[in-house]
């Protein structure tokens, strides 16, 4: 039984929508930054990035009250307007390959604490305790967890007929995408939805570990507050079926003191090694991959991996560190070796060539995507993935909607 909330969510006017929403911070180079603060004084990232000198000598405590405060700037500047009463969100986010729609909801922590959302990542201390400081400073949050949830035709039926009513916002992107945002602000379609929603027994975290972890570490530490709104965490629901899986891909900065003649042997004691020259080849199967090497492309086939019989060790992010990574190369801890990096599989294999060619790093490695049954047969046997083993979409927009703590 899965448990969905509707919230009293904040959100840039009419007018702003398309000045003020912005892709996650991460994703803008500091030229891109730059342009954007200068240039555009309603957009989300002069709140994430607050105008203050010395940045990198601010304390965290002071840096995240400073968001705090140029928030509340927004606010008193009407570029964001409060639902007068709790509703749920219907979000639709059109790319040139691909179309997302799903519900934006509040979904129980209560719902993370007995696994009725189900984990396939470990998170790192570190970073949940930092997210937790940054809600416990601003009292808000603009980023949901993606959940994903069984194929389910009743819902899919609703989706479409729901999306034949007058949208809220429809407009585009300057990465060429369109977004359709539909308010369910009726008693009627909420009730169905929570309905349709407790009828389901487990939802899965696709993305957003980091953040379901911290708000729960929040509710831990605000308990006596008596504040029901840390009792939901802000989430994408979306069909299993429509969200995108890519596979991350691997480049390391030497070959561990081995020639490339070595390498390659060692490499073929594990792996059927075949040369495919100057091809840009890139695996079509599971238990392939592609190996970019002084100038050439490797096509690799693990060697008896019918013995492996658990989804943990057949993953191919974990195969590639057990069986080459780590006794080949060295790699040691995935998340803190400064010899490896990761690249997702929206970029091209010509980025990887690149990055290979300029000399920085030695050698690439390409995967093939995860598949949903494997996250989900990951997370009911409580195992967890490889750091970095799926980078999914959709992405969603900062500044979109926020809520509130």
């Amino acid at each position: 039984m899965a448990k969905i909330a509707p919230f009293q969510g904040l959100r840039p006017t009419s007018d702003k929508v398309s000045l003020v929403t912005t892709r996650s911070y991460d994703d803008y180079s500091t030229t891109e930054l730059a342009y954007s603060l200068e240039f555009n004084p309603f957009s989300f990232l002069h709140i994430l990035n607050p105008a203050y000198a010395n940045q990198q000598k601010v304390n965290i405590e002071k840096r995240y009250k400073a968001v705090a405060t140029k928030f509340l700037d927004f606010k008193k500047e009407g570029i964001f307007v409060k639902e007068d009463k709790p509703v749920f969100y219907l979000y639709q986010i059109e790319s040139k390959n691909h179309q997302f729609i799903g519900i934006l909801a509040g979904t129980a922590i209560e719902d993370y604490q007995r696994n009725a959302i189900k984990k396939h990542e470990d998170t790192l201390e570190y970073r949940v305790h930092t997210f937790k400081d940054y809600l416990h400073f601003t009292r808000f949050n603009t980023e949901p967890v993606l959940l994903m949830y069984p194929e389910n035709l009743a819902l899919n039926q609703w989706i479409a007929d729901f999306k034949q009513r007058e949208s809220l916002y429809h407009f585009s992107t300057s990465n060429k995408e369109k977004h359709t945002f539909w308010k369910i602000d009726d008693r009627a379609d909420q009730q169905w939805l929570v309905e349709a929603f407790a009828a389901i027994e487990h939802l899965y975290i696709a993305d957003g570990h980091h953040r379901s972890a911290s708000a729960e570490l929040l509710l831990n530490e605000e308990q006596s507050s008596n504040n029901p709104h840390l009792n939901y965490f802000m989430s994408f629901l979306i069909a299993e079926n429509n969200i995108k899986i890519y596979e991350y891909n691997r480049l390391i900065h030497d070959l561990n003191q081995h020639s490339k003649a070595d390498f390659l042997e060692l490499l073929s004691e594990k792996f059927s090694v075949k040369n495919k020259k100057q091809h840009l080849w890139k695996p079509t199967k599971k238990s392939e991959f592609a190996m970019y090497l002084d100038g050439e492309f490797y096509a690799l086939q693990l060697k008896n991996n019918g013995q492996i019989d658990d989804v943990l060790s057949s993953l191919d992010a974990q195969v590639l560190y057990t069986e080459l990574l780590h006794p080949i190369l060295g790699v040691e801890d995935l998340r803190t070796d400064s010899r490896i990096e990761y690249v997702p599989g929206t970029e091209s294999i010509i980025t990887i060539k690149e990055m290979v060619d300029s000399g920085e790093f030695e050698v690439g490695f390409m995967l093939y995507p995860t598949n949903v049954s494997e996250i989900k047969e990951l997370a009911d046997n409580n195992q967890i993935m490889p750091p970095k083993s799926t980078y999914i979409e959709p992405k969603f927009r900062s500044g979109l909607i926020i809520y509130e703590i």
